[in-house]
């Protein structure tokens, strides 16, 4: 059973923000696999916010076996718009979302599809990384971020079709 998370806070304010680019990957990846749980796949929704995502998680991971399937899906500041990455086995790098996710599987060992939000040049200081993470894309920036949304479906679809390793090679 694989099990997905795409982090992101729950309202209508946050619906379209940097921040929210894991939900959004993952609620694309939902409307093309429909019928995903005939699949032996569980999305999981949550309604906690970014840095809280972990409770949501530890509902359905209970031991490291399962979590070595659980894929979750988020924004990385660190990566360039328009790019993605899969990782495994990773230290949260400063993501708390992902900080909350690490404590509650009480392990690292799972993937991640990371989505890259950055611009060319990335903001410095705190207020003006969460000025930028919790703002809205421009319109030129939706028209890359709906490129990098389907490249994470087609990644997602590819770590559990073919695994984990056969995604990194082809996405990374």
């Amino acid at each position: 059973m694989f099990y997905i998370i795409g982090l992101g806070n729950p309202g209508a304010e946050y619906k379209e923000s940097r921040h929210n680019t894991g939900k959004m990957a993952v609620e694309y990846f939902k409307t093309r696999n429909p019928k995903s749980e005939i699949r032996n796949l569980r999305i999981i929704e949550s309604n906690e916010f970014m840095n809280n995502s972990g409770r949501a998680v530890a509902k359905f991971i209970k031991n490291k076996k399962a979590a070595q399937n659980l894929i979750v899906v988020y924004d990385d500041i660190d990566l360039a718009l328009g790019t993605i990455k899969i990782s495994w086995n990773k230290s949260s790098g400063g993501h708390k979302g992902l900080e909350s996710v690490i404590k509650a599987a009480k392990t690292k060992e799972f993937i991640r599809v990371r989505i890259g939000i950055s611009p060319k040049s990335k903001p410095q200081g705190d207020k003006k990384v969460l000025d930028f993470i919790l703002g809205k894309f421009t319109p030129k920036e939706k028209e890359v971020l709906k490129k990098s949304i389907k490249k994470a479906a087609e990644a997602i679809q590819t770590i559990i079709e073919e695994g984990r390793g056969r995604a990194m090679n082809r996405f990374n």
